[in-house]
């Protein structure tokens, strides 16, 4: 481990200077030096984090996951072990295009284990992609999402428990309570 403010392992290749206290990159991670991660994330083995990516404040990335230009992970995002992020929705071999597709997974979402999230497109607050959905829009605040390609299965707290709506409000077991406000989930 290294004797930074964070811990790199011994065979972790990490050109960045950009990584806050506390966060841990475990073993044969690749992260370019253009990369910007937060305070106290946990970057598992095998993963890829490219120069235009940010990452926010407790995110953890579970082993290979490869994360490319144009991602923006909020502040307490979970990503599931293999899960995918493309970059560009015109891929060619050695055809390289000014600008990437930019994709933001919004505070506190979960990606599930093998989900695909197809470039271009904002993951809400706190929504969860169940494992290899794949994302091919954008997709609400606080909303549970499965299949290929994925559909919104139901309504989930910030504690990750299902909710449901009655009369526009809804309170989960946790003691939270949400509210419909001009179609979209909003937490009171």
């Amino acid at each position: 481990m290294s004797k930074h403010s964070f811990q790199v392992h011994e065979t972790a290749l990490v050109s960045s200077v950009k990584i806050g206290r506390g966060t841990r990159i475990w073993a044969f991670c690749n992260v370019q030096e253009g990369a910007v991660i937060g305070n106290d994330c946990n970057i598992c083995d095998h993963c890829f984090v490219e120069n235009d990516v940010v990452i926010g404040n407790r995110v953890t990335i579970k082993n290979g996951v490869s994360l490319y230009d144009g991602l923006t992970l909020e502040d307490d995002v979970f990503i599931g072990p293999n899960a995918v992020f493309t970059n560009d929705i015109f891929p060619r071999s050695k055809v390289y295009h000014e600008e990437v597709d930019r994709t933001v997974i919004r505070k506190g979402a979960t990606i599930g284990a093998n989900a695909t999230i197809v470039a271009g497109h904002v993951i809400g607050e706190y929504a969860l992609i169940g494992a290899g959905a794949v994302v091919t829009k954008d997709i609400p605040p606080y909303t549970k999402w499965y299949g290929n390609p994925a559909k919104q299965a139901g309504f989930v707290c910030r504690c990750a428990q299902q909710i449901h709506f009655s009369n526009d409000m809804a309170e989960c077991a946790c003691g939270v309570q949400y509210q419909f406000v001009n179609e979209q989930v909003i937490q009171i």
